[in-house]
């Protein structure tokens, strides 16, 4: 019997796991938060069965590419009711879609400017919010397909209630697809593009 189910379980728990540090942590001090993250991530690529870089390249990767943490680019945002939307179905790189439903928005304001971003929730068992975003710098400094700040079925939880969601694009991060094409992920709906470049969080992956 093949472990791979068993290794991506165990993999989802050290992103939560990960993650638990980050929420307790990131109010006291985010960029030390941040850089810790960003270390144990880089870790769990080189390290684990179920890292989305490719076992030949894993010796030799030298570690994703951030931006220098930003304060000015965290923020608390503010839940926005909203009906809940007939399910999408969002296009994943190779194989289908994945369905998801609108179910708020997140009004915010990071570096100056005000924005508000739809999240999803993932349909099928479990379920799961799922907060991806485009910008300015998609396709150019960062992954074309968008980032994520969201998606609570990977343990990717940066603190999110009732009525307030953070929002510290530090923390976005590439889809696994943005360093091997065999992964699939959706990709960051048309509405989720963010008009202005969010210079904070994860560049580009290494060449």
């Amino acid at each position: 019997m093949s472990t791979r189910p068993l290794t991506l379980a165990h993999w989802r728990r050290t992103v939560g796991a990960l993650y638990a540090v980050v929420r307790a942590t990131s109010e006291r001090d985010p960029a030390a938060a941040a850089a810790a993250f960003r270390a144990a991530r880089d870790r769990m690529f080189v390290e684990h069965p179920d890292s989305p870089i490719p076992p030949s390249r894993r010796a030799a990767w030298p570690g994703a590419a951030w931006y220098p943490y930003d304060p000015a680019w965290r923020a608390t945002g503010k839940v926005v009711a909203e009906a809940r939307g007939a399910p999408i179905e969002i296009p994943l790189l190779a194989d289908g879609v994945v369905r998801c439903s609108r179910v708020a928005s997140i009004a915010f304001t990071v570096a100056g400017r005000d924005a508000t971003l739809p999240i999803y929730w993932f349909e099928g068992y479990g379920g799961g919010l799922w907060l991806p975003f485009t910008d300015a710098t998609s396709g150019d400094s960062t992954y074309g397909a968008g980032r994520y700040l969201y998606d609570t079925i990977k343990g990717a939880d940066l603190g999110a209630d009732a009525d307030r969601v953070i929002v510290d694009f530090n923390f976005a991060y590439n889809p696994s697809c943005a360093y091997d094409e065999r992964w699939s992920c959706p990709l960051a709906p048309p509405e989720n593009r963010l008009p202005f470049a969010v210079t904070a969080g994860e560049r580009l992956p290494p060449a």
